[in-house]
């Protein structure tokens, strides 16, 4: 039997390999504890981000808020409502409103709420922005495309096209 600490197992593995992977698994579970639960969850691979291309946003955002005189964070939150495809809308009853937007906005600088006109009395549509952790590639090279353009825009240097491509490429799945 393993010890406690060897519990954990990851197998990545694509649809094809089935066969394989089910070995892999009745093996493993071979060797657990006969009297412990378990609980297996099965998800899609996602590659880890580039923790390069998130520094070199934060360094253009860095220069820009010194040469513009106003701060990273607001930088940072208007790029997050420009790049498209990372919010979603909700009709909320007018009450909870208040609550919804403290918990979203509380998971980090990024995770912006916009209130809006609804239709429905009583109620008030908000927009959830969804911040840069949670951005596929594409995303996250809007986000830095928005920030070398501005930095262009104010003679400030940036890298080559090349160099931001490994960045953004490095950034992980979709």
């Amino acid at each position: 039997m393993l010890p406690e600490s060897k519990v954990m197992k990851e197998i990545r593995f694509k649809k094809s390999d089935t066969v394989k992977v089910i070995a892999e698994l009745a093996s493993y579970i071979d060797s657990l504890h006969e009297d412990k639960e378990y609980t297996l969850t099965v998800k899609e691979h996602k590659e880890k981000r580039s923790i390069s291309a998130n520094n070199y946003f934060w360094v253009m955002c860095d220069k820009l808020a010194e040469k513009l005189r106003m701060s990273k964070t607001d930088i940072y939150r208007s790029y997050v409502k420009e790049i498209g495809g990372n919010n979603d809308l909700v009709c909320c009853i007018n009450k909870a409103v208040p609550a919804l937007c403290e918990a979203w906005e509380g998971r980090g600088t990024g995770w912006i709420t916009e209130t809006e006109d609804s239709k429905l009395d009583g109620c008030t549509n908000v927009r959830l922005y969804y911040g840069s952790s949670t951005y596929n590639k594409e995303q996250m090279s809007r986000l830095i495309e928005l920030a070398k353009q501005d930095c262009i825009e104010n003679d400030i240097p940036t890298w080559d096209e090349d160099e931001l491509q490994r960045l953004c490429d490095e950034w992980g799945g979709d």
